[in-house]
């Protein structure tokens, strides 16, 4: 499961911050060659680090989707639980303690 999860990461990494490097390049190009001007090169840049940002958003809720849909299927503590757990064995030391000393 780790190497899938890791795998989609990456996949998604790629595509998503391959974005500004690229695109300026992309840009630089189109514009060289007169199929852009240098404002329509940046409309173009912004427009696509937009959608760029816009993936990378939902990629990462997929993600955590998927992370969380598998953490259930193998019934794994998230730290809420983990934190209601400390709770609750605080409480019953303080009471073991209260009976102790009476």
């Amino acid at each position: 499961m780790q190497e899938l999860l890791k795998n989609l990461l990456y996949l998604g990494a790629g595509a998503a911050f391959v974005t500004k490097e690229k695109i300026e390049e992309l840009k630089d190009d189109l514009v060289g060659k007169g199929k852009l001007t240098q404002d329509e090169g940046k409309q173009f840049v912004d427009d696509l680090l937009n959608k760029s940002d816009d993936i990378k958003g939902k990629f990462e809720e997929k993600i955590n989707e998927a992370v969380a849909a598998q953490l259930a299927k193998v019934n794994v503590a998230k730290s809420d639980d983990i934190a209601d757990l400390r709770a609750q064995i605080q409480e019953l030391r303080a009471l073991i303690e209260k009976q102790k000393n009476e």
